[in-house]
């Protein structure tokens, strides 16, 4: 059994986007209902390549060769969701996004400025006026099953998450994402994605967001801890 990534789910240019990659992870093992997995990224997931899948009795492992990517297991059962905001607050956030300056993974397929258009990305989380949370609006697309796929749904959970820091100043990457979904989106239909930072505490920040309906109604969330990096040196590990 092995996991590849397709090219078009790209972060930065050579590696995946760390939500999505997450999200194909997570779906190697069974969670219980009061535990989500949890997926810790050890290093950028590589794109087109067969990842080998090494499952253990606590932890599933996810291999490229001799270097571990990530590892998959049973999370916290307490997964706080970030605010709620209407669709036309989110489309007047999504006019602050400053990824149009600055973008450290401009190709990013979530949310990259450069990136080409597909399954209802990219996104432009932007500031949420008088509160502390980013917000956008997501339209996304039907898989081959009629069902938006998870793996789309934790990379709309994912980017929200960075961009409620500053990345254009100081950029960081996904390192460990556990996410929630209760309803998958409905496909062609507005949803809101909103995200929060929670806590910064060295290299790192604790975020969390959430994929509302436009009725407001909470359909996913996730909580996600991001690692400071120079994107120059450093391909994301998520």
């Amino acid at each position: 059994m092995g996991v590849l990534i397709a090219n078009r789910y790209n972060g930065p240019p050579d590696s995946a986007n760390g939500g999505y990659a997450c999200g194909a992870f997570s779906g190697l093992v069974t969670p219980a209902a009061e535990k989500p997995p949890v997926v810790v990224l050890h290093a950028p997931p590589p794109l087109a390549t067969e990842l080998e899948v090494r499952p253990g009795a606590r932890r599933t492992q996810v291999w490229h060769g001799d270097l571990l990517v990530a590892t998959v297991g049973p999370g916290s059962p307490k997964v706080p969701e970030a605010e709620p905001v209407t669709v036309e607050t989110a489309r007047r956030a999504e006019s602050t996004f400053e990824g149009h300056t600055g973008h450290p993974f401009p190709t990013c397929f979530v949310c990259g400025v450069e990136s080409t258009p597909v399954a209802g990305f990219p996104l432009a989380p932007g500031r949420v006026t008088g509160r502390d949370l980013v917000a956008c609006t997501w339209t996304p697309e039907a898989g081959n099953d009629g069902a938006v796929p998870l793996e789309l749904v934790w990379s709309a959970l994912d980017c929200p998450g960075g961009w409620a820091g500053d990345p254009t100043r100081v950029p960081m990457v996904l390192g460990r994402m556990s996410a929630i979904v209760h309803t998958r989106p409905d496909p062609g239909r507005v949803h809101v994605v909103t995200g929060q930072l929670w806590r910064r505490h060295g290299r790192t920040a604790n975020v969390g967001t959430a994929l509302y309906d436009d009725t407001g109604q909470l359909l996913a969330k996730a909580a996600s801890v991001w690692v400071t990096v120079d994107p120059r040196n450093h391909n994301e590990k998520g």
